[in-house]
């Protein structure tokens, strides 16, 4: 399919930090093509992302089946159904039951809306990923300073990946169904997908500022150490990379606002289950309460949260470049030229902002999180009052 230079958005350096960030991404990629969700191969003499048509039909076909054996019933009439612990639950609280429905219902249309707009938008996709990888090498490989916050996302999201899957294996303990993990772990790399080109846009403004605090530096010394060329040079870079996440996330829109809500909507589940859990049922297990539940609840929760500050972080560093060519403005000494080219850079800045917004209704940063932990938290509530006397 490709070799290593897959990978050239990211050139691991020494330490070992690096190598793990490296060895996650290839984990990342090469997990993605053995579960059909990334159908796209790589030219390494043109340096470019192709889209292949037998990985999208390997693709659809995979994950149509993983989907279909995940919503096979298991076990036949002489299964032991009274093992089943959530039976128990379901006949102590009723509306537990139907809530647990619901959100299992939305969990298969959230799925197969993901894996089918993926597909659909593959084209696009493969132009933004080329257009990122063309960034790369003709721009900001030669590069060597490090970004020391995207490869703790990277390495964060790496592992939270490993426990969002552990917490399915673990809450699916003993049922026949390897599907499931399967289909889970599909979502979380169809939605890291978003998030990691996310953090790359972000790497590279945030390469683009450093090198905009270099020059005011440099300035201050040497006024005629500056090339308004070069200015004009990261303003194109800068409004490319502003346009390649407003089409990004144009591709990942859907996908991104539906995973949140299946996210949140787990979280709200998981937690009123563990109170009735708690108040209705003398026999449940230490291991329930103390390790099934919370391993599931705290993994969903840092996941959204780290999808949240990726993008907010993305969102702040674009502030920052207006904040820095504001230092400009105090530069008494630069010729006409250069001083034009700043003020066409400040004036971009001041007209169009990176931000993330998704489905034309709401922009994904940390006061957005915020609102919708503070519902979720408001939901629960709602429910315990609602059906407190069957508790």
């Amino acid at each position: 399919m490709g070799d290593n230079s897959c990978l050239t958005m990211f050139r691991p350096r020494r330490g070992c930090r690096h190598k793990l960030v490296c060895f996650i991404l290839r984990s990342i990629l090469y997990s993605s093509w053995a579960l059909g969700i990334f159908p796209f191969t790589y030219a390494s003499k043109k340096r470019r992302l192709r889209r292949s048509k037998w990985l999208l039909v390997y693709g659809i076909a995979f994950n149509t089946t993983l989907v279909v054996l995940m919503l096979r019933p298991h076990g036949g009439e002489e299964a032991p159904v009274a093992k089943d612990p959530k039976l128990d639950v379901f006949r102590r609280n009723f509306v537990l039951e139907q809530i647990s429905l619901i959100l299992g219902v939305g969990g298969i249309i959230t799925i197969c809306a993901m894996y089918l707009r993926t597909f659909w938008r593959s084209r696009d996709l493969c132009r933004i990923y080329n257009q990122l990888l063309e960034l790369q090498v003709k721009h900001f490989a030669d590069s060597a300073v490090e970004c020391p916050t995207f490869d703790r996302y990277v390495i964060q999201k790496g592992l939270l990946i490993v426990g969002g899957v552990a917490s399915t294996l673990v809450i699916h303990i003993g049922m026949p169904n390897e599907s499931v993990s399967l289909v889970k772990l599909g979502s979380f790399l169809l939605a890291i997908h978003f998030h990691l080109g996310v953090a790359f846009i972000y790497r590279f403004v945030w390469l683009i500022n450093l090198e905009l605090l270099d020059l005011a530096n440099r300035l201050r010394i040497r006024p005629e150490a500056g090339s308004s060329a070069r200015v004009r040079l990261l303003l194109s870079l800068y409004s490319r990379l502003l346009e390649l996440s407003a089409r990004l996330t144009a591709c990942y829109d859907y996908q991104t606002a539906m995973m949140m809500t299946i996210f949140l909507g787990g979280n709200i589940i998981v937690s009123f289950y563990m109170i009735v859990y708690s108040v209705s049922l003398s026999q449940m297990s230490v291991f329930v309460m103390l390790v099934m539940f919370p391993l599931a609840l705290v993994n969903n929760f840092l996941d959204f949260w780290l999808s949240i500050a990726v993008c907010d972080l993305a969102e702040r560093t674009g502030r920052q470049t207006s904040m820095i060519l504001k230092l400009f403005n105090d530069m008494q000494t630069l010729d006409q030229e250069l001083e034009r080219s700043f003020s066409e850079f400040a004036l971009f800045c001041s007209h169009r902002r990176l931000r993330l917004h998704h489905c034309g209704m709401f922009y994904v940063n940390f006061e957005m999180g915020f609102h919708m932990l503070v519902t979720s938290v408001l939901y629960l509530l709602f429910l315990v009052q609602f059906d407190y006397m069957n508790l």
